[in-house]
Formats: structure tokens, sequence, C-alpha cells
């Protein structure tokens, strides 16, 4: 195989992915907040983070993880509470209310686009069978 047969086939995938079935636009429409907000609220919604860990794992500085946490506390989605074992820290939970909007969230992110669902079971399990090998899966 080439690289420029390798390029293409990136491009082709990232053309799908990011451009033509660009669900991140959907989602945010959908729970009226950035994506950003949106991808700490998933993260929270699978267990809760220190403040340090949200930051981190959202690769954003921490003023601005402040500012996620205000919007989504202020929408009732997250609660903040003090580390038990450290004063200083601050841990954030996801709420009921946020874990409904985090499953609406995954829902609309994880459905596949209508050509993904026209293709073959066949084509569909080969093109899942090279993802997973390519993800180390």
């Amino acid at each position: 195989m080439t690289t420029q047969t390798a390029a293409r086939a990136w491009q082709a995938m990232r053309k799908l992915v990011l451009e033509k079935h660009d669900r991140r636009a959907e989602v945010c429409q959908a729970l009226d907040m950035s994506f950003i907000k949106v991808k700490a609220l998933r993260r929270l919604a699978q267990g809760p983070l220190t403040m340090r860990e949200l930051t981190d794992t959202l690769a954003i500085d921490k003023p601005y993880t402040t500012l996620v946490v205000d919007f989504l506390e202020d929408r009732g989605l997250v609660e903040r509470s003090r580390h038990p074992d450290d004063r200083r820290c601050k841990i954030v939970t996801v709420t009921a209310a946020g874990a409904a909007e985090a499953a609406k969230a995954d829902e609309i992110i994880d459905a596949p686009p209508a050509p993904l669902l026209a293709l073959s079971e066949r084509d569909v399990a080969e093109l899942e069978r090279i993802l997973a090998e390519l993800a180390g899966d």
C-alpha cells in the first residue's frame, strides 16, 4: 500500500465523520450547550472526577474548567462537593438530570449515519473489523 492510498482512506474517513455526518452540531443544538460542555457532561456521567482530573480529561485550562462546571451546575446537571480526603479539592458528580442529558447526547452521537446503515451486513462487519484493528481493540 502506498502513502497516497492511506492518505485517501484517511481523508474519506475524516470527511465522513467530521464533515458529512458531524454529530457535534446536532448534539450541541439538542442540549443547548457547546461541545466541550457536552464532552464534560458525558465524561462525568461515567463517574465523578476532581476538578483537576476533569481539566486533564478535557485538555483545557483550570479557569475554563471552572466555567464549564459552573454552567453545568447552574443547569442542575452536576454538583460539586469537597473531596473527603482533601478539603482543598472539589469533586464533580453528575446529577440524575445530567445523566439523562448525557444519555441523550450518547444517543445522538452514537447513531450511525444513513450511508453506513445502507451497507450490507458483510461490508459493515468488514469495516468494523478493520476499524477495530486500527484502534488496537
